[in-house]
């Protein structure tokens, strides 16, 4: 297919979870689209879609999968050390393919200065993206409720300096909804950040409650030092940016950074966002 009969919506990461759940809401919709994907063998197999190899390093590549494109789903790439310089070529190489409208996922709270580490890639990914010219909506997740089960430890124990502090943590499905929906009428974004959340504030201590009464496992929160954390995580054998994203999780709870349910989840969707209990049941019944 040439470039000019492509779909005009492009969407990255269609093989993770968040693009890929994205993906197949725009297809359910009959929205055609075009999936940029580094392997076309794993981009998911959608009505409407049109697999298009590109990758956020390669400008040149990325520039090409992008010729003709409108609007843009741009995901945040995995996590690496590297994964700044990457976000801004291809940012850079959305504004010079003539892309009008980039969507981003940006993290809650996202500042130059904020507690999570990545947080701070986050907002110069964005400052990056609001300099080229294009139209812009940011979609800032908290912490994902999918992960908090990922947190337990093999002895049922959640272990991190996060204090007393709270999150309003959010699924991804609520997040790919939100995503879907500002895709499917960009215009009406243009400008917009959306600080998408759960519909409570947890602690630790409650999350590890509401898992033990959803799982069945007996589950607990150990409040550990900052010290504790990285000698607890060393082991690992992680890069120190690594061991700092992982640790500056917590931390950023503690200091109330992740805290403040919003109603721009309901506002995109139309429907309140799910809450741990829900979303554990749900998965149960799986």
């Amino acid at each position: 297919m040439a470039p000019g009969s492509l779909p005009d919506l492009a969407v990255t990461g269609s093989s993770g979870h968040l693009g890929g759940l994205v993906a197949r809401i725009l297809a359910d919709a009959g929205q055609p689209q075009r999936l940029l994907v580094r392997d076309a063998a794993r981009a998911p197999d959608l009505p409407g879609a049109v697999p298009v190899v590109s990758t956020y390093a390669d400008p040149e590549l990325a520039g090409t999968s992008l010729a003709g494109v409108k609007t843009l789903l741009m995901v945040s790439a995995a996590e690496a050390e590297d994964r700044l310089r990457t976000h801004y070529a291809f940012v850079d190489a959305a504004a010079d393919a003539g892309v009008e409208h980039i969507v981003y996922t940006s993290f809650f709270g996202a500042s130059a200065n904020c507690t999570f580490t990545l947080g701070r890639d986050h907002y110069a990914t964005e400052e990056r993206i609001k300099a080229s010219g294009m139209n812009y909506t940011f979609l800032r997740d908290n912490l994902y409720l999918d992960f908090l089960p990922l947190m337990v430890g093999e002895d049922g124990v959640i272990r991190g300096p996060a204090g007393d502090g709270v999150m309003a943590a959010v699924t991804r499905g609520d997040i790919g909804r939100c995503a879907a929906a500002v895709l499917a009428a960009p215009e009406m974004h243009v400008g917009r950040t959306y600080d998408l959340t759960g519909p409570e504030d947890l602690s630790l201590q409650r999350a590890a409650e509401l898992l033990t009464a959803g799982t069945g496992r007996t589950i607990s929160y150990h409040s550990e030092t900052v010290e504790e954390a990285y000698a607890s995580r060393a082991s690992f054998g992680a890069p120190d940016w690594q061991l700092d994203a992982w640790v500056s999780t917590y931390t950023a709870i503690a200091n109330g950074e992740l805290a403040g349910p919003t109603s721009d989840v309901r506002v995109l969707t139309g429907r309140e966002p799910q809450g741990l209990a829900d979303f554990l049941q749900e998965a149960h019944h799986l």
